[in-house]
């Protein structure tokens, strides 16, 4: 009776989980001990892959723990890993062979982890449901294990039903969709609850809780038959047992319903319900007697339906109603699909359990960047507000002018910056850093342009072959796929724009200020020499108008060294979000990472900001008051040609200090950012050419696939076959079949010219003969041998038109008694050969009788002896 369906696995091919998981780990995590954790981690990951798909499983429990172990380590890995990112491409075949369960052989290869989850755990339910099949029912332990997998099998069955088209995004393959693993999942339900049943019954429970089961069980059944019933892929073996098994759980559930009834002394419905079940045992055995053995649940109701006749008519005569009129019976289902909850193993450790999720990495990195835009903004506030002191500064020609009273000496701020500029290497320095610029630029366009091109390269190939096959291109268009890095290919190229125009400005700028920064890297001697000079200003050395100035610059340059330590304090505040993202996302399934990391940055840097607010305004006090006390400053000085000249080279010189120290800062910035981005642009090359060598890969096993399939099509459209092919069939045939031949009908004129008849035997004179025949007298018919009939039009084919037997096409076996030199002999007339199933040759027409050749005379030596 127990006879039990179980799903073959899925077979994967070969992937390499190392290399791409490699390269991720190293890019993202520095060399160190965390480093060289996750890279072992990596190796044992693809170990696991191997033993879990790369080899036959046993039915048997330790080789499911080892699917249960993938998979859920495959569930760990999902948010940690950019897979989307990493070109991770997963083949599997469809696990039902062609005429089989589900339907055909086909083969989907797909750059989603999804997928390979979504095929692990196929392999899972279809494993549990051939150890389940494996155990032994006639005892306890075995029936309790086989109703664990059976519900297992269902769990993980649902689960794909309910997930398989949000994890791939597309089409799956017949046997992962959405209603053929929904009725596998019936299917397991099923069986968990027919073992119930045999539990029951083997524990002698109450045969009311027995026929309740067993009705379950049927309705289980039902349900499944149902679901097979209408689908395109019938399930060709599934179908018969369904059946039967509804039929056996029904008429299980009868039986032992009939007994309560006895027990109730309803003797009439006892006998009802006996004589349904046999009716229900008889339907299972005339239909699907090769797919389940009912023997003895069948014997088991005759013997009861025997004796509950025998006791009625003898004793009770008690009225049998119809089945139409019997109580329905219950229900009780002691079954239910295992819920598919990670982790499935109770033997997983997670291999990259310190790695953060992928969803706290992208969070913690736009944290960073948040850190990162606050902190460039304060910086970039005080350095602004700096740059602006320096300027108001130097158009004032302050504190040159108070240093250069006497008209004469170099003064001493000038001096000193003059000593700066040659420290930093003067205008040489700045020159070298320039010409380096376009090189830079240059690289990181050739990396980009090559990038793209690869990218250009391969979705041009793959419209070009999707043109060609149309929908059996069945691979997501390249144009799709390749968005987000064409997206990030152009943001790239705007950003080396945008490179471009900010060195514009620095060469602008450099080209404003060359003549006397050039002026700024001579001697003191050259230097001094170059500044006009100008009548002594003596009368203003103890001026109270100088003193309240100096008074003033020396606040302002409190404010500006105020401001270098604020820059320092703000750079170095350090904090890390990971374990704020960890702890939202454990507690709320997802990270507000905008709130989270807003909440932080006015916590750390909220003094820090109103620190900076309030420097900046004291400098613009301080500058509003300076250029006020230089007004009055301006108007005590003797005024003359002379000092204006000079005056103007010393702001200048101030001037062009200033811009020195600011193009060296930019374009050693610009150096380093071309350096960086040609990283970046490396990683971004490496990228593309990683997906474009995966998608090569993909291409060339597509077109494997499309060119077997292409050679396995007929080569000429399909014909109907003529009714005297197709009528009668052909006789055995042991050997390869020849190509059909035409047949062609006498009586009907033909376009193709009639053969010549064949020639008859040569008439040879006799020697000595008793009895002579006339050539030309026709032969008298044989009373043994009577002469054939010539076929008046064409014959019903008894098989295909050509004897069957191993041969070459056309060729007819000579008949036995064919001798056209020994007719005497035998006296027999000549007969037209005709193979069996095939029309006679064309001739001409037939007369009534057939035309016999003439005859030899008995049989003479032809040769002379």
């Amino acid at each position: 009776m127990a006879t039990f369906i179980s799903v073959p696995l899925k077979k994967s091919s070969e992937v390499d989980l190392v290399k791409p998981l490699w390269k991720f780990v190293t890019a993202t995590y520095p060399p160190g001990e965390e480093q060289a954790e996750y890279l072992r981690a990596v190796e044992e990951v693809n170990k696991l892959r191997k033993s879990a798909l790369g080899r036959p499983l046993d039915k048997h429990e330790s080789s499911l723990e080892i699917l249960l172990r993938y998979y859920d380590q495959l569930c760990s890995i999902e948010p940690k890993f950019p897979f989307p990112e990493l070109c991770l491409t997963f083949t599997w075949r469809d696990a039902f062979d062609k005429g089989s369960l589900f339907g055909g052989s086909v083969k989907l290869a797909l750059a989603s982890i999804g997928y390979e989850k979504t095929c692990v755990l196929f392999n899972v339910g279809a494993l549990a449901s051939q150890i389940a099949a494996e155990q032994n029912l006639d005892n306890d332990e075995g029936l309790k294990a086989a109703a664990k997998f059976y519900q297992l099998a269902s769990g993980a069955f649902a689960h794909i039903k309910d997930t398989v088209l949000s994890a791939l995004n597309r089409e799956p393959t017949m046997d992962i969709s959405p209603e053929t693993v929904g009725t596998l999942s019936q299917i397991m339900l099923s069986q968990a609850q027919e073992v119930f049943v045999l539990k029951a019954t083997a524990d002698k429970m109450k045969d009311a809780i027995i026929a309740k089961l067993a009705n379950q069980a049927a309705d289980y059944y039902g349900d499944a038959f149902k679901q097979c019933q209408y689908k395109e892929n019938l399930p060709k073996e599934v179908l018969p047992v369904l059946a039967a098994k509804h039929c056996m759980m029904q008429a299980t559930a009868e039986l032992h319903q009939s007994t309560l009834a006895n027990q109730k002394k309803k003797f009439g419905e006892e006998i009802a319900r006996l004589q349904h079940a046999t009716e229900l045992v008889k339907t299972a055995a005339s239909r699907y007697d090769e797919y389940v053995n009912v023997k003895d649940l069948s014997d088991k109701i005759n013997r009861a339906l025997t004796a509950a006749k025998k006791d009625n008519d003898f004793i009770y005569h008690d009225r049998v109603p119809e089945v139409k009129d019997l109580e329905h019976i219950g229900k009780a289902s002691l079954v239910k699909a295992t819920a598919v909850q990670t982790p499935l193993s109770q033997k997983f450790t997670d291999l990259f359990e310190k790695m953060v999720p992928m969803a706290v990495q992208q969070s913690v990195s736009t944290a960073n960047s948040r850190k990162a835009d606050t902190v460039n903004r304060l910086i970039g506030s005080m350095r602004e507000a700096t740059n602006l002191c320096n300027g108001v500064l130097a158009s004032l020609n302050l504190p040159a002018a108070l240093e250069d009273l006497s008209g004469e000496a170099v003064p001493q701020s000038i001096l000193e910056k003059s000593r700066a500029v040659v420290q930093q290497g003067g205008l040489q320095s700045i020159e070298q850093l320039i010409k380096d610029l376009p090189e830079l630029l240059t690289r990181n366009r050739e990396i980009l342009d090559e990038s793209l091109k690869m990218l250009d390269g391969e979705e041009t190939t793959d419209n070009e072959l999707r043109a060609k096959f149309n929908q059996r291109w069945s691979r997501t268009p390249s144009g799709d796929l390749y968005k987000p890095l064409r997206a990030e290919g152009t943001n790239y190229r705007n950003i080396l724009d945008k490179a471009v125009q900010a060195d514009q400005v620095v060469k602008e700028r450099y080209n404003a200020h060359c003549e006397m920064i050039a002026l700024l890297c001579k001697s003191e001697s050259e230097l001094s020499a170059a500044i006009p000079s100008a009548n002594p200003a003596q009368t203003l050395q103890g001026s109270e108008v100088v003193n309240v100035l100096r008074a003033q610059l020396a606040q302002l340059d409190e404010v500006k060294r105020e401001r270098e330590v604020m820059e320092g304090e703000i750079k170095s505040v350090t904090f890390d979000m990971t374990t704020k993202f960890l702890t939202a996302l454990a507690q709320d399934g997802a990270i507000n990472e905008e709130v989270l990391t807003s909440s932080e940055l006015d916590t750390r840097y909220g003094s820090h900001t109103q620190r900076v607010q309030q420097n900046l305004r004291r400098q613009e006090e301080l500058l509003s008051q300076i250029q006020v006390s230089h007004q009055e400053f301006s108007a005590l000085k003797q005024s003359n040609s002379e000092a204006n000249n000079r005056e103007d080279v010393l702001k200048k010189l101030a001037s062009a200090h200033d811009s020195y120290i600011e193009i060296s800062s930019n374009i050693r910035e610009g150096t380093k950012f071309y350096n960086d981005l040609t990283e970046i642009l490396l990683k971004f090359q490496n990228k593309c050419s990683d997906i474009v060598f995966a998608r090569k890969t993909e291409r060339d096993e597509l077109l494997k696939e499309l060119q077997q399939s292409i050679a396995r099509e007929p080569s000429a459209p399909s014909f109907s076959v003529p009714s005297y092919q197709s009528n009668t069939p052909a006789p055995a045939s042991s050997g390869p079949s020849p190509a059909p031949r035409t047949v062609f009908n006498p009586q009907q004129p033909q376009g193709k010219p009639q053969p010549p008849a064949r020639p008859p035997p040569p008439n040879i004179a006799p020697q000595a003969a008793s009895t002579s025949v006339p050539v030309n007298a026709p032969m008298a018919p044989s009373s043994t041998n009577p002469p054939p009939v010539a076929p008046t039009g064409p014959s019903q084919a008894q098989g295909p038109p050509y004897p069957s037997y191993q041969g070459y096409p056309g060729y007819y076996q000579m008949p036995v008694t064919y001798n056209p030199y020994a007719y005497g002999q035998f006296n027999m007339p000549y007969m037209p050969y005709q193979a069996q199933g095939q029309a006679g040759y064309p001739v001409g027409p037939p007369a009534q009788q057939p035309y016999p050749y003439p005859q030899q005379p008995p049989q003479q030596p032809y040769y002379p002896q």
